[in-house]
This record gives C-alpha cells, structure tokens and sequence, in this order.
C-alpha cells in the first residue's frame, strides 16, 4: 500500500492469515481486563518504543472512550503524577516499561513482586499478554514505516 506522501509501507492485511491471527489473538488478550487499564498499556509501551503511529491511535482510542484528557497526558511520567494512577495501573505500567525493555535489564524481581501483589494469575497474565501484543504492533508499524494519524483498522 502507498501512504498519502507517496511512501510504500506493509499493512498485515498484506498476508491476510497472518493478520486475523494476530487480531484474534488481540482480542483474546484483553478480555477480563479492564478497557482503560489495557488503553494505558498499549500508550505506554508506544511510547517507550517511539511507534507514533500506534500512540496516535492508542491516546484516540482512550480519549474517545472517556479516559481524562489529563490522564492520557500524563502516562509517560507516571510515577511522578501522583494520585492520577491507581496502585494497579502504576504497576500495569512499571511492568510494561520493563517488558519493552526486556533485553536491557530484564524485569526485576521486586517488580514482579508487585506487580504479583495486584494482579491475580489470571489477570496478570493477562496483562503480561496486553504487553506483548502491544509491543508486537508496535513492531510492525515501526518495521512497515506507518505514519502518525493512519488508522488500518478504518482502511
């Protein structure tokens, strides 16, 4: 496909099996979770990866669901806004800072005692998940040279 300015970048639908895997299984990742804390995750770990287009379409995705335009603002300096995260969120977000960055530093065994501490088996693996489908269209857009403001879910 060719973007407005002329710049051939890859859309998944390109290998249609391929896609619909990967939208199944985005689906299936979220379920049980809570919408904003999974709209919270998808922003941060696009922003740690600089995927514009991912973060234009995830802070959208949150303001339009009603998440506070002050929250949305606020994600990629969390642990210095203090009372606009909950406890669980804030440790949804320090995991995924490090899941992202996994091959840096790993993820230390403090913060998976807290995260542990707020999330069930069931939901932290759910969030684990959150993380790493995030983290894998982040991957695709960044590689594929998708622009900021496209939205392939609307093409």
């Amino acid at each position: 496909m060719t973007a407005p300015d002329g710049v051939r970048y890859w859309l998944p639908g390109e290998n249609p099996d391929i896609y619909k895997a990967l939208v199944a299984l985005q689906r299936a990742v979220g379920r049980g979770l809570d919408p904003e804390l999974v709209e919270l995750i998808k922003i941060r770990a696009s922003q740690c990866n600089g995927c514009a287009y991912c973060l234009h379409m995830h802070v959208s995705d949150a303001l339009a669901m009603g998440i506070a335009n002050l929250k949305v603002s606020l994600v990629s300096v969390w642990r210095e806004a203090g009372d606009h995260f909950t406890a669980r969120e804030r440790a949804a977000l320090e995991l995924t800072e490090y899941v992202t960055k996994v091959g840096e530093r790993g993820v230390p065994d403090d913060v998976f005692t807290r995260v542990r501490t707020e999330f069930d088996d069931a939901d932290f693996g759910r969030v684990l998940a959150s993380i790493t489908m995030i983290n894998t269209w982040n991957r695709i857009a960044l590689t594929g040279g998708y622009p900021a403001g496209l939205d392939e879910r609307r093409t």
